[in-house]
């Protein structure tokens, strides 16, 4: 009966072995699970890791390198169940003993619920022998292909280097771009292997899976999560290796880092080209996903671009993810932009004001007008998003594009796309939108097009050599030759080099015969619009990861009149110690009437649109016109003429130095409320109160301006503070966006009536509203 009994439990255990083997075979990837008892103990935050461990052998099949924790080795003695033991303790607070949270969304309480899938990018992640832009291109890629995961990053520091380590992965998050929270560890763990960053795969934080970085093989993992997420469909829309740009994610996601860097003028200004003929620059204000085009002089002449999205359309309603490199073509007159998170090439014709899709060929479909708005609702069947990447297969496609960064034009018919890691390089068919061919690694891409990069890099010699040190170190991803990170940061305009620095987020202008160095000041910036991260307008709702944002309201204040005219007044207050760079344009303003009332003129418009007032107020001033006329004609024609000279795109300051905006609103009986939103571009001034001011104290009064519009921390300050401090810029000529968000409710009373009971009488009323920033 024992031997029976023996026989039984073989059976039992190579049975379950067999059947475990069959559950992972079926999907054909090379990846080893955990016993299912290796589940996550509890642990606190304070307890010390245990510093031995049994792990099992590290082993490659296809291209994955997965490793797996050994049977005999204890289940609480796993250094990676041990990691993930800490990361779950870590979740509940921004801070702790030995860890801090960075690039984490404040507003949300509980970063992640114990119930999930995660991926996991652990390891040295500021370690100088290794680019880093490699490992999150790929983390980052996983993050478009499975929406439903929750993503993060974990970098090992010690207490000696802390501070400095925060400081540099704040710079990281900022220059690669990434929309997932960064853990910054202080505690000690146990190396299981000699590789220095490696991906962990886990559901509800137990049988982590190890996939080490080197050859990750991104296809095999991306199915390994669709089959932990059990919800194919949900992962199936947003094709990331057949068709990432037919339909955008369901959210766009920016880094939570970006509250204090997103209010300066510019935001990682990445890429710039010129028009040498036409005088005039393009730079790729990267994280505020637009190019602005300027002249020499500094002077605004236009920008592409308006929300982070993917959309094509006029300059005004077009929308880019990160756009990078750009290169302007004079005989088309268009400028070809690197469309970088949307893994596009797009083209700007600069006459016709439109911006259209070089790469990939999208091909538009005609569905009707109900198949247009259920697209826009984002309620569009995937199939009918077409394009000529669907019928490639689902696995990744080494041909297509994956976050170029930097561009050249070889000859008439085709672009050579280089990624910021110069690992690949792309040759771009302008005629049929198609990739000819792919090189890899750099000594093919050197081959290929080393000639055209060794002409342009030549430029460099003539920047001193703590700046070009400055740029190369901030900005460097390719060990063979650093100076080529600068290939798209810097172009010629006549005797001048024109060169963006993403430390000072600014762009500087240097004289090749001098050697004199100068910071751009830009002027026209009102063409540039109100931002689209201040306030998400009833006309340009969109889905962002966190719902609808809305800007710091500086201001509530309510309004009980009679109906009829009101003229109001904004007499806005800046922050002291601060002046305006230049008089609020009307295109920084937006109003909006709800309920009982209509907006019926802009700032300083003298005429106000007919159909808003009766029919018979308009005849008595046709009246009062045409008598102005035959009293006076002269009279009349030097009014006309001083209206013309009047400005309303311009909202003057006076003597008080405060701004004044003023609204006009028709109302009727009942509540109401008018929004007005604006964007003043503000600088310290220059005066006795700064100038003794240490570089310190005036980023920290920087800081304290934005703070009020911002839910942030004093981590997040700090961190803003030391950026702004390690530019070695001049604070005072930092331009920053202060935004103005007002509401005006209104209770309007009954019309008072006329002596014969039957008519209304329509009043007009005035006042002024102060408002402090």
């Amino acid at each position: 009966m024992s031997n029976k009994c023996l026989h039984l439990k073989k059976i039992s255990w190579l049975s379950s072995r067999i059947a475990s083997d069959n559950i992972h075979g079926r999907f054909r990837r090379p990846i080893t699970t955990t016993p299912a008892t290796c589940s996550a103990p509890s642990l606190d935050r304070d307890m010390n890791i245990a510093p031995k461990t049994l792990v099992g052998p590290c082993f490659s099949r296809g291209f994955a390198s997965v490793k797996r924790v050994s049977r005999a080795s204890s289940p609480s003695s796993s250094p990676h169940v041990d990691l993930l033991s800490y990361i779950r303790a870590s979740l509940d607070k921004l801070e702790g003993p030995s860890h801090h949270w960075l690039n984490r969304d404040i507003a949300n309480k509980q970063l992640f619920k114990d119930k999930g899938t995660y991926v996991v990018l652990a390891g040295q992640l500021l370690n100088g022998s290794s680019d880093p832009s490699g490992f999150f291109e790929k983390l980052k890629l996983l993050q478009q292909r499975s929406p439903g995961v929750c993503f993060m990053g974990i970098h090992f520091s010690d207490q000696a280097r802390i501070t400095d380590d925060r400081t540099a992965l704040s710079e990281l998050i900022v220059k690669e771009y990434l929309t997932f929270p960064v853990l910054l560890s202080g505690k000690e763990f146990p190396k299981s292997s000699g590789e220095e960053v490696c991906y962990i795969v886990f559901r509800d934080f137990k049988n982590p899976l190890i996939y080490q970085e080197k050859d990750l093989d991104i296809a095999s993992v991306s199915k390994a999560l669709d089959s932990l997420t059990q919800d194919t469909e949900k992962s199936k829309s947003v094709k990331l290796f057949t068709n990432t740009w037919s339909k955008q994610a369901d959210a766009i996601k920016e880094p939570h880092f970006s509250s204090f860097l997103q209010d300066l003028f510019l935001y990682f200004p990445g890429c710039i080209s010129a028009d040498e003929v036409g005088d005039c620059l393009f730079l790729s204000d990267s994280n505020h996903h637009r190019i602005i085009v300027f002249d020499s002089s500094g002077k605004i002449l236009d920008s592409i671009g308006c929300f982070p999205g993917f959309e094509d359309g006029e300059f005004e309603s077009a929308k880019m993810l990160r756009p990078a490199a750009t290169l302007y073509d004079e005989e088309e007159d268009c400028l070809y932009i690197v469309d970088s998170e949307n893994h596009a090439i797009r083209r700007a014709n600069m006459k016709t004001r439109v911006l259209e899709t070089v790469y990939p060929r999208v091909i538009k479909k005609t569905g009707g007008l109900w198949s247009w708005v259920m697209e826009k609702m984002g309620l569009g069947n995937d199939d009918d998003t077409t394009a000529d990447a669907d019928a490639k297969s689902e696995e990744s496609d080494p041909r297509s594009l994956m976050f170029p960064w930097h561009l050249l034009k070889r000859d008439n018919d085709s672009l050579l796309v280089i990624n910021k890691s110069f690992s690949k390089l792309w040759i771009v068919n302008l005629a049929s939108g198609e990739i000819e061919e792919v090189v890899e690694g750099f000594p093919g891409i050197m081959e290929m097009c080393g000639e055209l990069m060794t002409e342009k890099l030549s430029v460099l010699k003539h920047l001193p050599s703590n700046l070009l040190q400055q740029q190369t170190k901030a900005i460097t991803s390719c060990k063979e030759q650093p100076n080529a990170a600068l290939l798209s940061s810097f172009t010629k305009l006549g005797d001048d080099i024109v060169m963006t620095d993403i430390v000072g987020q600014r762009v500087l202008k240097l004289d090749r015969e001098s050697g004199a160095c100068s910071s751009l000041r830009f002027t026209n910036i009102g063409i540039l619009g109100l931002p689209y991260w201040f306030s998400i307008p009833l006309e340009r709702v969109f889905n962002l990861a966190n719902g609808v944002q809305e800007a710091h309201i500086s201001l509530t204040h309510e309004l009980r009149l009679l109906p009829g005219k009101i003229s109001i007044r904004l007499n806005i207050e800046i922050p002291q110690c601060t002046e305006v760079v230049e008089p609020v344009q009307e295109s920084c303003i937006w109003r909006q009437a709800r309920g009982s009332i209509s907006e019926v003129s802009s700032a300083g418009s003298a005429v106000e649109p007919s159909e808003k007032v009766g029919v018979s107020q308009q005849w008595y001033d046709e009246l009062d016109s045409l008598a102005k006329e035959i009293a006076n004609p002269e009279l009349a024609d030097e009014e006309e003429e001083q209206e013309e000279d009047v400005n309303p795109s311009e909202i003057q300051s006076e003597d008080d130095g405060r701004i004044h905006i003023d609204c006009t609103v028709n109302t009727s009986p009942g509540t109401s409320e008018l929004i007005v939103y604006a964007a003043v571009y503000l600088r310290l001034a220059k005066n006795e109160e700064t100038e003794g001011a240490s570089q310190e104290e005036l980023a920290r009064r920087i800081a304290d301006i934005l703070k009020p519009a911002r839910n942030t921390t004093t981590v997040g300050e700090d961190l803003f503070v030391r950026l702004l401090l390690k530019s070695k810029r001049e604070i005072r000529d930092v331009v920053f966006v202060k935004p103005i968000h007002v509401r005006i409710k209104f209770d309007t009373m009954d019309h008072p009536k006329a002596d014969n009971s039957r008519d209304v009488i329509l009043t007009e009323s005035s006042t002024e509203i102060d408002v402090s920033l």
